[in-house]
């Protein structure tokens, strides 16, 4: 038997291993920063399920998969400078928390993912905050604040980019002398009819260029004139080179026609463009990087002596409190959702489609299917009206007993434009009081004016902002008011007066818009 000295020495595991490089004082407060952490994704669950089925599905938030993975590795980077300062309970933290609950409850009550999702990925900073203190956020502030790549974001975006694209496409084709017009984002050659689609929008490049330039402007750059300069860059040339790829593949399509442009532009422009204009934003950036490779990213002793960290840190709370604190917040926001979610406005078993005076139901059909979206909705009425005198209106209603996560009267891709149709937004439509005008479009192209009234209690807009704002309202008075959505149509064409003339001719034959709704409604 061997003397217990000459026994071999165990191995130790990862665990300790891994305590055994964390200070003392550290061990403790790590520990309840993840279990706090880990409560807040159990607690919310379904907003960080949601963001991680988009990370994993949508093509355009595919490269959020890197973000945890390089949240941690720069959190790692700073830890020889974040290890010697003690943490410590901050109260202004729970603020930071509290703001996060009520934007959470408020995208609730307003069924808008993203101010949820946003909200989510507040309160891990906020509870960072509060658990650690100034000095140790001031010390992880880069990480800390990557952390809002989460989001997935960018959807708002896309008509605008689809605009731009198209309008920087056409600069293009005139500067090639390939003659074009243009009609929102559709473009018409004499070998082809070509649209800016939402996939062509550039908002899968722009977003992970955003994300890729932040990281990149804060490891390489020390000045922060540098680095305002290279997030500009990361900006402005996927936009710039989402043009020349549009211009490109029509102008391709002008010689070796529209299917092998389409399939050059997937293949080449999708995997290899990209990549190269990816790699001439990092070469332009290069020569200008000011931080050596083994510069520290944060300066340790300036934090240490730093007299507004030191007042900032007299604002300490026993940790017990900050704990109770924290759960208090987290769990008031979901109790306050909870009876929110239970309001809903009395409906009327059935709603009719009402008679218009000199208007009869036609059975024509349009050019081109339209069928506006109306998720949710508790009633709906749709019909197409006829004046006998070439006016005809489309028309569609839709009533909702409340608002929230799959019966949003206004939200993205609800209504007359619905997100994935084979319509898209042309420019704004004529002037109605309290009312959304847009021209949009189908291939033909085939134009229609659409007009949108959203409706809340005494509120009439087209506004969307101003409705979500009266539904949160609502709920959060606990107060049940129906909301309704309302669209006026009309299709240009031959035979066909202008769209215009015949949505005003109807609405003088209803009468004023709001209480024609509440009619329809049958609310009051």
């Amino acid at each position: 038997m061997l003397p217990e000295g000459a026994l071999p020495a165990r191995p130790q595991g990862v665990l300790t291993r891994l305590n055994a490089r964390v200070p003392e004082h550290w061990r403790a407060p790590l520990i309840r920063l993840i279990a706090v952490w880990l409560a807040l994704l159990v607690l919310f669950l379904g907003d960080w399920r949601d963001m991680a089925w988009q990370w994993w599905e949508s093509s355009t938030y595919n490269h959020i998969l890197l973000i945890p993975p390089i949240i941690g590795w720069l959190a790692l980077q700073r830890a020889a400078e974040t290890a010697p300062i003690v943490p410590r309970a901050w109260w202004p933290g729970l603020v930071v928390l509290a703001g996060a609950v009520f934007l959470w409850v408020l995208g609730d009550f307003a069924g808008l993912n993203l101010a949820r999702q946003l909200a989510a990925v507040v309160m891990l900073q906020g509870t960072a905050l509060a658990l650690l203190g100034p000095r140790v956020a001031a010390a992880q502030l880069f990480p800390l604040g990557y952390m809002l790549t989460l989001v997935p974001f960018g959807d708002e975006l896309i008509p605008f980019l689809q605009t731009i694209t198209a309008n920087l496409t056409m600069v293009l084709l005139d500067l090639s002398q390939v003659p074009a017009t243009i009609d929102g984002v559709f473009i018409t050659t004499r070998f082809g009819y070509f649209e800016v689609a939402e996939a062509c929008s550039g908002v899968k490049f722009l977003i992970a260029m955003i994300a890729y330039g932040a990281l990149v402007s804060n490891v390489c750059f020390a000045s922060a004139w540098r680095r305002a300069g290279f997030m500009v860059l990361s900006v402005v040339v996927p936009v710039l080179a989402n043009g020349v790829r549009a211009w490109g593949t029509i102008y391709i399509a002008r010689s070796r026609g529209i299917e092998f442009a389409a399939s050059f532009d997937h293949i080449f422009y999708g995997w290899v463009f990209f990549a190269v204009v990816m790699g001439l934003v990092m070469a332009v950036g290069w020569r200008f990087f000011d931080r050596t490779v083994d510069a520290p990213l944060v300066d340790g002793s300036v934090i240490a002596s730093s007299p507004l960290l030191g007042r900032l840190e007299r604002m300490a709370l026993p940790v017990p409190a900050a704990l109770a604190a924290i759960a208090a917040l987290a769990l008031t926001g979901l109790a306050w959702s909870a009876a929110a979610s239970r309001i809903a406005a009395p409906m009327p078993e059935i709603i009719t489609l009402p008679q218009v005076p000199g208007w009869y139901l036609a059975d024509s059909t349009p050019r081109a299917e339209w069928h506006p979206l109306h998720s949710g909705a508790d009633h709906r009425l749709v019909a197409r009206y006829s004046d006998g005198k070439g006016h005809v209106v489309d028309m569609s209603f839709a009533l909702y007993a409340a608002q929230g996560d799959g019966k949003e009267a206004g939200g993205f891709g609800q209504g007359a434009l619905p997100l994935g149709s084979r319509w898209a937004w042309e420019e704004p439509g004529a002037a109605f009081k309290d009312a959304k005008s847009d021209v949009i479009q189908a291939p033909g192209p085939v134009h229609r004016l659409a007009v949108t009234w959203l409706r809340a209690g005494d509120l009439l807009t087209g506004s969307n902002t101003r409705l979500k704002l009266a539904n949160m309202q609502d709920r959060l008075l606990l107060r049940p008011r129906p909301t309704m959505a309302l669209i006026l149509s009309a299709e240009a064409g031959d035979g066909l007066s202008a769209p215009e003339e015949a949505i005003r001719s109807f609405l003088a034959a209803t009468g004023p818009v709001a209480p024609w709704m509440d009619r329809l409604a049958r609310v009051r």
